[in-house]
């Protein structure tokens, strides 16, 4: 492998989980970002979710970019995008039933996002498929990385837990997992809404206090 394609596969990995991050810079996806952050477990079943419906789609988009007219391309993508948001669907009501209750219309609601459909568009449809693929990876690694890090800050100053309910998404063996920071505390505004919207404020300013500093 040559050091031009390793910088490349870096580069790629380096926007997605920071530079470029899908939440923090270019903000897509906060919908569904804001509204089930309310525990861990949420934050990590939607963001699995949307990887594996990146990576799929960015894989099948790469495969079919010589075939496509520009004339439907989009649709195509749609397309694509809403048939691997249904496997995930599938998979969530198999396997996480309960958690599929709980995540309810955001998880079909991911073939809105605009996370999915910008990569497509933007990288899947212009590169190979390895890139492609990697490229959905980490933008859907860096998109749950901020899901998961907003939903500890909500469950910790909203209950005074972390982890709780992560049998609903690994089983049994996690219900042991669940670790009481505060016994007997309840904080209303990290769990509702106006919440989620100072947490995300945090988490960006932050990220742009550490581009200062560097």
């Amino acid at each position: 492998m040559s050091t031009t394609t390793v910088k490349s596969y870096q580069e790629i990995s380096q926007d997605g989980l920071w530079h470029n991050n899908p939440a923090l810079v270019q903000l897509l996806g906060l919908c569904p970002l804001l509204a089930v952050t309310g525990s861990v477990v949420n934050a990590l079943g939607l963001g699995i979710a949307t990887i594996l419906v990146l990576v799929g789609s960015n894989l099948s988009v790469s495969l079919i970019r010589n075939f496509v007219p520009e004339q439907v391309r989009l649709p195509a993508f749609v397309m694509i995008i809403a048939s691997f948001v249904t496997c995930a669907e599938l998979l969530m009501q198999a396997f996480t039933y309960e958690l599929y209750q709980i995540l309810g219309i955001f998880i079909p609601l991911i073939v809105t996002n605009c996370v999915i459909l910008g990569r497509a568009d933007a990288f899947a449809s212009k590169n190979p498929i390895l890139p492609s693929v990697v490229d959905g990876f980490m933008m859907g690694l860096g998109f749950t990385a901020v899901l998961a890090v907003l939903g500890a800050m909500r469950e910790l100053l909203g209950q005074g837990t972390l982890f709780e309910n992560m049998q609903l998404l690994f089983g049994p063996a996690a219900e042991s997992w669940k670790i009481v920071v505060f016994e007997d505390y309840s904080f209303l505004f990290a769990i509702l809404p106006p919440g989620a919207f100072v947490g995300m404020g945090i988490l960006i300013a932050l990220k742009n206090l550490i581009e200062q500093k560097r």
